[in-house]
């Protein structure tokens, strides 16, 4: 049985639990006693190849870089009021990691709004940092690939609409 394939060599792809990564081919391996065909994703920054059967390649999450419009909703995001609820900070953390491994970049921008703090308001913990970079990193990978720029540049965009919205 041969599933379509979605995605060529040289697409770049959104994993959930990895963000952008580029297809760099299709293999075929045969593994007791299957052909399974995977896609072999590589992500850079992590220096991580990634390889996804293409059969669950969907059920995995695995999916074409966001539209345009995708990401503008998100950008418009990053200006509405922050909605950092008042729960125990674990249960915040969980909530924010589930938002940044489902991939999608709206989710993504809600953890970037809340976490967001402006050289006017108290210093985050360490563990907040760690999750506003880690969601900032994310969308700013994903806003430049839509984009065609470089992911430095995108970060910068993305902190100007922040300080922007926090002015």
């Amino acid at each position: 049985m041969m599933n379509k394939l979605e995605f060529t060599a040289g697409d770049f792809v959104v994993y959930p639990a990895h963000g952008v990564g580029r297809v760099e081919g299709i293999e075929t391996h045969h593994i007791a006693g299957q052909t399974v065909t995977l896609y072999a994703i590589t992500f850079e920054k992590e220096r991580m190849t990634l390889k996804v059967p293409v059969g669950k390649a969907k059920d995995s999450g695995l999916r074409r870089l966001s539209s345009k419009d995708r990401i503008k909703v998100a950008l418009d995001t990053l200006q509405g009021r922050s909605r950092a609820r008042r729960a125990m900070w674990s249960r915040r953390a969980q909530e924010y990691e589930a938002k940044i491994n489902s991939g999608d970049p709206v989710s993504i921008a809600e953890v970037v709004r809340d976490l967001y703090r402006g050289s006017d308001q108290p210093d985050q913990s360490y563990s907040e940092r760690q999750i506003y970079q880690a969601a900032l990193e994310r969308l700013a990978r994903e806003l430049a690939a839509v984009e065609k720029i470089d992911e430095g540049k995108a970060t910068e965009r993305l902190e100007a609409v922040l300080t922007k919205t926090a002015a």
